[in-house]
């Protein structure tokens, strides 16, 4: 039963991996197109704002390259040299994408000052308006769809890059009108203004991206909810006189468990290898993506041990 489940397991993933890689492609190209149309827009008119998220696509773009190489390479099956897989290369690649979207923060920010200093003559403004407006909508339809590949392939990867998408509707959106404010009123410093608003949402959202990014890297142990999922399957087992060491952590979409479980000591090697091989079975049923290392101890003689030896 054991080795089924976990084929299963390996078939899931496999299929799955498809998945991510298709997505990521799709980020990659729909982020090609925004950057040219963007880059060429914002020379032609003179807009900050809009060169500011020409710049802002293509750390998208750069990021998604990124993502694409590292969704690859994460769905690789474990060998050798890495017998835990390869799932954390999707947090390293979440973390340089937090450093790119800084940078090009920043630099956005150093324009944005340099146009007000400089009074920059007003922008032309109905191509910018169009272009934007198109930023949206195929950013809001490619972040839906990463969205929903990352939450079923719980990819960091994918995730990181379906939040970045979705900062930047909204960005586009500040761009659009902070356009048509230029045309209502001639205030020609709100273009530059509007720009070093979109730096403060990259700023952000590198932030929370590494942030997130850190919690694998750092071997953190999973959520709460999870821990408690986890105690729930041990308590729930009769056969089970105590449990200890639960050790967890993710690499990745892979969820690793390590427990010490005590039992009877009249219990057989088989009887106990047949009650792991469950318990197993039940964590895969409520977890998805877990590999499960539990030790089997004997519950007295492992009291015994304990009363003589206190700080062991």
């Amino acid at each position: 039963m054991g080795s089924r489940r976990r084929a299963e397991s390996v078939a899931t993933t496999v299929a799955l991996g498809g998945e991510k890689i298709a997505a990521a492609r799709l980020s990659v190209l729909s982020n090609c197109l925004l950057v040219a149309l963007k880059l060429g827009v914002g020379l032609f008119i003179g807009s900050v704002a809009v060169l500011s998220e020409a710049v802002h696509s293509a750390t998208d773009l750069i990021a998604a390259l990124i993502a694409f190489f590292a969704v690859r390479a994460s769905t690789a099956p474990p060998d050798e040299a890495h017998p835990y897989g390869h799932g954390k290369v999707e947090s390293l690649s979440s973390m340089a994408e937090a450093l790119l979207i800084v940078g090009a923060g920043a630099y956005i920010v150093v324009e944005a000052f340099l146009a007000l200093r400089y009074d920059r003559a007003a922008p032309a403004l109905g191509w910018g308006i169009a272009v934007m407006a198109l930023s949206a909508v195929v950013n809001m339809v490619v972040s839906r769809r990463l969205f929903v590949v990352a939450r079923l392939a719980d990819s960091a990867a994918l995730e990181a890059d379906a939040h970045h998408l979705a900062i930047d509707i909204w960005t586009s959106v500040g761009v659009v009108a902070g356009l048509a404010l230029v045309a209502l009123t001639g205030w020609r410093w709100i273009d530059p203004v509007v720009g070093i608003l979109v730096a403060v949402f990259i700023f952000v959202t590198g932030w929370r991206i590494a942030r997130g990014a850190l919690v694998p890297l750092l071997d953190t142990r999973l959520p709460e909810s999870e821990l408690q999922t986890i105690t729930g399957v041990l308590d729930g087992d009769t056969r089970i006189l105590s449990w200890h060491k639960l050790r967890t952590r993710k690499a990745g979409p892979q969820r690793h468990i390590d427990v010490h479980i005590q039992v009877d000591d009249a219990l057989s090697l088989r009887d106990a290898h047949s009650l792991t091989e469950e318990l197993e079975d039940q964590m895969r049923d409520v977890l998805p993506n877990v590999e499960v290392m539990i030790h089997t101890e004997p519950y007295e003689e492992e009291m015994r041990h304990h009363e003589e030896n206190p700080h062991v």
